[in-house]
């Protein structure tokens, strides 16, 4: 057959074989919006004249980005969704719930092998389950909630081959942000990344998510993995659907393939205002900075905020600096306060926030002042991302941004190295 992933998904999901380039009409497993999106969503659904959606078991609405919510504007957006999903008998994650990309991982709604759409921009980051999963307008959302199908034209495939031990203090945030530097923030534009090689065999479930989360930071359409142990672990804890795994045969053809050694990387910060403008943390050191953030769909999982709060036992947050810790979801939150993650970043200084995505896009929860630097464990960097576009966002994996916070300025989080190991 000679087939990537994708090409395996799409062509399943249309009932004949795909090959990279060929459009066809797909059936789609699941799909849901946002408050960000959803509005035009069900502005949409409502001009296509339809009185049901096409099944509602497959989709639902997530309050997260202005959550709770800030403004009035904000306000309606979510009484619209709660009465559409109503109407419809949909579900709704609602405020404190947390953010889309966690809870869908976490909900049992998805399992391997699906096709996934959502109303997201970092919708791809369900390919680290060996999902075709990817973002789409709202437009296109409205169409596969009335009908359950969508067009897609196949992707090609680019196979990214990671080796080498990642050395103490590199984590996957470091080594998707060095991946961004090589190949451009359009170095995968409408292409699929497909990631392999022993690294990526070594990487927790929550570290595959970051670097499938990231990887429409370089164009991608999705960023997927193969299903190992690890990974039919995560599934069969959280769904009952039966997970069809899937595979690339052994001479599948490929748009390129690129092969990185990061045996010897360095922690990565990406400068403002792009995400690819990337560097290693010594070419870096000793910006200051006035706020931190450790969070978001990217790096606000129970692995992230375990490694904050370790860096930051016994020990301070800069006074300088204002530290903001956003749980990925209520599941993480409520697990960090059980380890004690919680109350050790609290009793640093940081101010913990609801689930949600605030903090990322700027909606609440941390705007920054004009000309303050911000280190965040987010995906983007842009101007404005995080509410304001005379700020300058670094971004780093969450022991750079607690190392960076004690120190008041960016900090090599090899120098607590001994309390991470521990």
């Amino acid at each position: 057959m000679r087939q990537t992933i994708v090409e395996k998904i799409l062509s399943n999901h249309a009932h004949r074989e795909l090959r990279a380039g060929e459009i066809a009409i797909c059936d789609v497993d699941f799909c849901f919006g946002q408050d960000g999106t959803s509005s035009l969503i069900i502005e949409s659904f409502e001009k296509l004249g339809k009185d049901r959606v096409f099944d509602n078991s497959r989709f639902c609405m997530f309050i997260d980005h202005g959550a709770p919510s800030p403004n009035l504007g904000t306000a309606t957006v979510h009484k619209s969704m709660r009465e559409f999903a109503k109407k419809h008998s949909l579900k709704t994650f609602d405020i404190g719930s947390g953010i889309c990309h966690q809870l869908m991982a976490e909900s049992g709604f998805i399992t391997c092998g699906d096709l996934i759409l959502g109303a997201d921009s970092h919708t791809c980051t369900y390919g680290a389950l060996n999902i075709f999963s990817t973002g789409v307008g709202s437009t296109d959302l409205a169409i596969a909630l009335a009908s359950g199908k969508n067009w897609f034209k196949v992707p090609e495939t680019i196979k990214i081959t990671v080796k080498g031990k990642a050395p103490l203090g590199v984590y996957s945030k470091d080594i998707i942000l060095h991946i961004i530097k090589a190949m451009g923030s359009d170095g995968a534009n409408y292409k699929a990344l497909e990631f392999s090689g022993e690294t990526i065999k070594s990487l927790s479930v929550s570290a595959r998510f970051t670097m499938a989360n990231m990887s429409v930071e370089m164009g991608a359409k999705c960023g997927i993995f193969e299903a190992d142990k690890k990974v039919l672990s995560w599934i069969k804890a959280r769904s009952k659907r039966k997970p069809h795994t899937v595979s690339a045969d052994n001479d599948a053809r490929y748009g390129d393939m690129k092969e990185y050694d990061i045996g010897s990387l360095t922690p990565q910060i990406a400068k403002p205002h792009q995400v690819d403008n990337v560097f290693s943390v010594e070419e870096v050191m000793g910006t200051p900075i006035s706020s931190a953030f450790i969070g978001t769909c990217t790096n606000g999982r129970l692995e992230d905020l375990e490694i904050a709060a370790k860096l930051l036992k016994n020990k301070k947050v800069h006074p300088d600096v204002k530290l903001v810790i956003g749980p990925a979801s209520r599941e993480i939150f409520l697990e960090a306060a059980k380890k004690g993650y919680i109350t050790t970043l609290a009793e640093a200084g940081s101010v913990v926030v609801a689930p949600g995505c605030g903090p990322c896009v700027g909606t609440h929860n941390g705007v920054p002042a004009d000309g303050e630097n911000v280190i965040s464990t987010a995906n983007r960097n842009f101007k404005g991302r995080m509410g304001n576009p005379n700020a300058n966002i670094f971004l780093a994996s969450p022991a750079t941004v607690a190392a960076s916070a004690i120190c008041g300025k960016i900090a090599d989080p090899r120098e607590f190295s001994r309390r991470l190991k521990s």
